[in-house]
C-alpha cells in the first residue's frame, strides 16, 4: 500500500532494514527484557536494551525520527510519511522504539530543541538526547484542571532577576522514572493577563534542581510501564537560568503545536503496528485452539472480528498515510483535521482490535502470559494521549461546519 505514496528507495531499505532487525533482535528480547527489569527492581538501566541500541546504532538505525538536519545534530531527513512507515514497524513491540532512540516523549523534545531551542540548549541538552545518553520527560498536564483545555493550565513561571522560579505540581510526566531522565520541558504560565493564548511559556528545568520532587510512578490500568514510567512531579520554587526560557515568553502554544502534530502521527503508526501483532495473534490463536469439535478461527464470530480488523487496521493506515502526506506537503496548520481524524480513528481502531484478540485467547489474553493486556491498557490511554478523543471530534466538526457559515 505505501506504493500510493512519495517514498524514497532509501526510506524503503530502511524500513525492511528495520523490519530484519526487529525480527533478529527486538522481538527475541522481549521476555530477557521482562526479565531484567524485574531483577533490576523496575526504575533501572535494562542490560539488553543497551545492547540493542548498540546494535542498532552500528545497523545505522538511529535517530530516524528528526527530519531536519544541521552540522552536529544530523536527523535522518525522512518525510513523515516515510517515517510513519517505520514507526508502525516499531510499534509492533511495546520496546520497539527504544533500541533506534526513537521513543516517546524524547522524539518530540528533541524535534522541539532542534527547532525552538538555542545553541546553548541544543549543545546542553539535544546533544546527548541525541547520542542516546541521557532520556528526558514532558511536564504538561495537571492534576487540579482539565488539562485537555491547555489554557487552564496553573503552573507559575515567574522572573526574578536573571532567573525564572516555577512553582506547579504536574503528572503524567512520562519518563521522569527513568534513572536517566536529565531534564523536564515544563509548561506554566508567565503572564495571567496576557491574551489566553500567549500566558503560556515552556521552560527547561533539569531534574536534579532544588525544589524539584518525582513524588511517584502512576499506574496505567495497572501496569507501571517500568522502567520508563509516568511520574507526578511537584516543582516548588525551583529557580532556573532566564536562558532557560525555550523561544521566548507567551510562545508555549505555539510550541506545543509545532510539536504535537508530528507525535500525532508517529502514535497513530505505532498503533497500527500494536494492531497489526493483535491480529497477527488472533489468527494463529484460532487456528491452534479447537472448541465444540472444530477450529476457533472457524468461527462465524472469529471470521468476522478478522474480517472487521483487517479493514478497519487498513482504513487507519491509509487514512494516517493521507495525514502524513498532507503535513509533508501542506503542512501541519492546513492539515490539521486530518491529524485530529487519525488520532480519533487511530486510537478507538487499536483497542478494538486488541480487545477482539484477547477474546480469542480466552483467560490467557488477559494475564501476563501474552503481550495483549499491556497493550489494551495501552491502547486505551491512546485516546486521551496529545488530546482526548472529544477534543479532536470537536476540531474535525468545526472545520467541517466552517464551509456551511457565511
Amino acid at each position: 500500500m505505501y506504493d500510493h505514496f512519495p517514498i524514497s528507495d532509501r526510506a524503503r531499505e530502511l524500513r525492511e532494514k528495520l523490519i530484519a532487525f526487529m525480527e533478529a533482535h527486538v522481538f527475541p528480547a522481549e521476555a530477557t527484557y521482562a526479565r531484567q527489569v524485574e531483577e533490576g527492581g523496575r526504575w533501572c538501566v535494562v542490560p539488553v536494551m543497551e545492547d540493542l541500541k548498540e546494535k542498532a546504532r552500528a545497523a545505522g538505525l538511529w535517530n530516524m525520527f528528526l527530519p531536519h538536519s544541521k552540522p552536529g545534530y544530523e536527523g535522518m531527513g525522512l518525510s513523515n510519511v516515510e517515517y510513519g512507515m517505520l514507526c508502525e514497524q516499531m510499534g509492533r513491540s511495546s520496546i520497539g522504539s527504544e533500541p533506534f532512540n526513537c521513543s516517546a516523549p524524547d522524539t518530540g523534545n528533541m524535534e522541539t530543541l532542534f527547532l525552538y531551542g538555542d545553541d546553548a540548549q541544543r549543545e546542553a541538552w539535544l546533544k546527548p538526547l541525541m547520542a542516546g545518553e541521557i532520556r528526558s520527560c514532558f511536564s504538561m498536564t495537571e492534576p487540579e484542571v482539565a488539562s485537555s483545555d491547555a489554557t487552564n493550565i496553573q503552573t507559575e513561571i515567574r522572573r526574578e532577576g536573571d532567573d525564572y522560579v516555577v512553582n506547579g505540581r504536574k503528572w503524567w510526566s512520562s519518563g521522569a522514572m527513568d534513572p536517566r531522565c536529565k531534564i523536564a520541558i515544563v509548561m506554566g504560565k508567565t503572564d495571567p493577563s496576557a491574551e489566553k493564548h500567549r500566558q503560556q511559556s515552556m521552560i527547561l528545568v533539569p531534574l536534579d534542581t532544588p525544589g524539584v520532587t518525582v513524588v511517584r510512578p502512576l499506574k496505567v490500568i495497572g501496569y507501571d510501564h517500568a522502567p520508563h514510567g509516568h511520574a507526578e512531579i511537584i516543582y516548588d520554587n525551583v529557580r532556573v537560568p532566564a536562558s532557560n526560557m525555550l523561544l521566548g515568553e507567551g510562545r508555549g502554544f505555539e510550541i506545543a503545536q509545532g510539536r504535537l502534530g508530528p507525535g500525532r502521527i508517529h502514535h497513530c503508526m505505532r498503533s497500527i503496528g500494536q494492531a497489526e501483532r493483535a491480529l497477527q495473534a488472533m489468527c494463529e490463536r484460532g487456528m491452534a485452539r479447537t472448541a465444540f469439535g472444530k477450529p476457533i478461527a472457524d468461527m462465524g464470530v472469529t471470521k468476522h472480528w478478522i474480517a472487521e480488523s483487517r479493514c478497519e487496521i487498513e482504513q487507519a493506515r491509509l487514512l494516517t498515510m493521507h495525514a502524513a502526506y498532507m503535513m509533508d506537503t501542506v503542512g501541519n496548520k492546513a492539515a490539521r483535521k486530518e491529524i485530529a481524524m487519525i488520532k480519533v480513528v487511530g486510537a478507538n481502531m487499536v483497542q478494538r482490535v486488541v480487545d477482539r484478540a484477547m477474546q480469542v485467547h480466552g483467560a490467557q489474553g488477559v494475564c501476563q502470559d501474552t503481550f495483549l493486556a499491556g497493550a489494551f491498557a495501552n491502547a486505551r490511554t491512546m485516546r486521551l494521549v496529545d488530546g482526548p478523543d472529544e477534543v479532536h471530534r470537536e476540531t474535525i466538526a468545526k472545520l467541517e461546519l466552517k464551509a456551511y457559515r457565511n
